[in-house]
């Protein structure tokens, strides 16, 4: 009777921690998005110091969340860990991050053939419903929206391609990137029009959902190729202090 009165604990104790942990993935993967966010909308500026009390208000998740999450941001070098000193958002080099473009664009050449190679009829759904989504709103697209399907049709590249360790390589560039794109687009003394950049992405979308391999790679270099142009005008007009806040601004409005 003893024995028979102890298991329903045993099957108690085995059945709950699952839950729990499935629970806390999810909270680590939901505060990494959100510091993610804010990072690629420069809400956290370059350069800003603050601790890790600060995130945990500013995303409104517990410590250990945003503690997993920081040490994710800074191994991908977006966060910089200063003992004594807290937590820094790394200030923006373009000279690095120019650099950083070259190795992307081997990457995404390999990533995007794969991807043009291994997609299934689900994935070309979701690429050719994106790119009709691109078409219908190219005049009209918010910087906000843009950047949410940015985002996804880098997540359905990855899952077409269907090698996890491509995700872990490229995420963290694809949001520094992100950031670049989101200064040059909303902080540039003459705001330029999104339309080129997504004239870009249908291109790289439509010969994917084709499976035209070597004609998604060539749209991919001609996409990287834009975002090379970026760093020009950037390093020529933008204020330094878009860069590192704890620069002087040129002008204060």
């Amino acid at each position: 009777m003893a024995r028979l009165a102890t298991q329903p604990r045993q099957v108690e104790a085995e059945d709950e921690p699952a839950p729990k942990r499935r629970n806390r993935v999810n909270l680590f993967e939901l505060a990494y998005e959100r510091l993610e966010a804010l990072l690629i909308t420069c809400e956290l500026p370059p350069g800003r110091f603050l601790s890790l009390q600060d995130l945990q208000d500013m995303t409104g998740y517990g410590r250990t969340p945003v503690h997993h999450a920081v040490n994710r941001l800074a191994a991908d070098t977006l966060i910089v860990v200063r003992p004594r000193h807290g937590l820094q958002v790394a200030p923006i080099d373009l000279a690095r991050e120019r650099v950083l473009l070259r190795l992307r664009r081997d990457l995404e050449r390999f990533v995007i053939g794969l991807a043009a190679e291994r997609a299934g009829p689900s994935h070309r759904n979701q690429f050719l419903h994106i790119e009709r989504l691109l078409r219908d709103r190219r005049d009209s697209l918010s910087l906000a929206d843009f950047n949410t399907l940015d985002r996804r049709i880098d997540e359905t590249v990855l899952a077409a391609a269907a090698e996890p360790f491509l995700q872990h390589t490229l995420r963290p560039l694809h949001t520094i990137f992100r950031r670049i794109g989101f200064i040059y687009h909303s902080a540039m003394p003459q705001r330029v029009s999104l339309a080129v950049s997504i004239d870009h992405h249908i291109a790289v979308l439509n010969a994917i959902a084709a499976r035209r391999a070597d004609e998604a790679v060539a749209a991919s270099d001609a996409l990287i190729g834009f975002v090379d142009g970026m760093f020009d005008e950037l390093e020529a007009v933008i204020d330094p202090s878009r860069l590192d806040c704890r620069v002087e601004p040129l002008l204060k409005t």
